[in-house]
């Protein structure tokens, strides 16, 4: 966790206070839920199975292996070179399941069914939720009160795990990119609906529909969503590395893309959290 000033990102009169998930073991928040879900359950003989876009898959590769169980991983062609290398490198098995996460979630599911592995659902599981709302038991403890809390949406596991810990004491607000608007379509549905599955960050947030078991807690909880642009994106990313010499996936930088953007307005002056989520791609040089 670092705060720093807004006005280093464009934001004068706030505290962005960093939560640092790209630091994790594995490189994403997606560990929390990973751990939670393989020390919950008996694991078959056959291990846990993963559909994922990299970091799941990367963060169940590396529970698995501490545990010392198989793991399988399905992920899409859109996976990025390095979260492919990470899971393989973790001992896992992987499988490339289709160009987008739903078609690698549905192979994944027709190895469970043939295998008998344990499914380990990268957003869509009580445990995933359970482990991934950790990241809100944190920021409480560690950052000064927040006024509001930025959260990148894909499937939504991070942002219901978030919204359901802090209950509507935190304005929680979730960021997608408007090539993958999952939770946005969802919100004007009232139920979980296809939606776009494009864009710089497909790779990590864009699973085609938001999860059954976090809508509700989105629809009770969470203080809405914005969408952010590709450009808006890359232009957080370069700000990250310009200033603090982090270097973001897209996902990881999208909730940073809102505020710098003026795609979500923050207030006058107080605290906004920015949760980095993640850090697994190549090397990428900022002009």
């Amino acid at each position: 966790m670092i705060e720093v000033d807004g006005a280093d990102f464009g934001c004068g009169g706030i505290r962005i206070a960093f939560k640092l998930e790209f630091l994790q073991h594995a490189g994403s928040f997606k560990t929390r839920g990973a751990f939670n879900s393989l020390l919950s359950h008996a694991i078959p003989d056959a291990g846990v199975c993963a559909a994922s876009g990299g970091n799941h898959g990367a963060a169940v590769a590396f529970a698995a292996m501490k545990r010392g169980v198989p793991a399988t991983i399905f992920v899409p062609t859109v996976a990025s070179p390095a979260k492919v290398e990470q899971i393989r490198g973790y001992g896992a098995h992987l499988e490339i399941g289709g160009d987008r996460y739903a078609d690698a979630l549905e192979a994944s599911e027709r190895w469970i069914a043939e295998s008998g592995a344990l499914a380990i659902h990268a957003f869509d599981q009580v445990e995933t939720l359970q482990g991934q709302a950790t990241v809100a038991v944190e920021y409480e403890r560690q950052a000064a009160p927040l006024d509001a809390l930025l959260v990148a949406v894909g499937g939504g596991g991070l942002a219901g795990g978030i919204s359901a810990w802090f209950a509507g004491r935190v304005p929680v607000v979730g960021v997608e990119p408007e090539a993958a608007p999952t939770l946005t379509r969802a919100l004007e549905a009232g139920e979980p609906v296809d939606a776009p599955a494009g864009g710089i960050a497909a790779d990590s947030l864009a699973p085609r529909r938001v999860g059954k078991l976090m809508l509700p807690l989105a629809q009770r909880y969470m203080a809405g969503t914005v969408l952010v642009t590709d450009d808006a994106i890359r232009a957080a990313q370069a700000a990250l590395w310009k200033t603090l010499r982090i270097v973001a996936e897209p996902g990881g930088a999208a909730a940073l893309a809102a505020l710098m953007s003026g795609a979500w307005k923050p207030p006058a002056r107080g605290t906004v959290g920015v949760l980095l989520c993640g850090a697994n791609t190549n090397v990428v040089e900022f002009r």
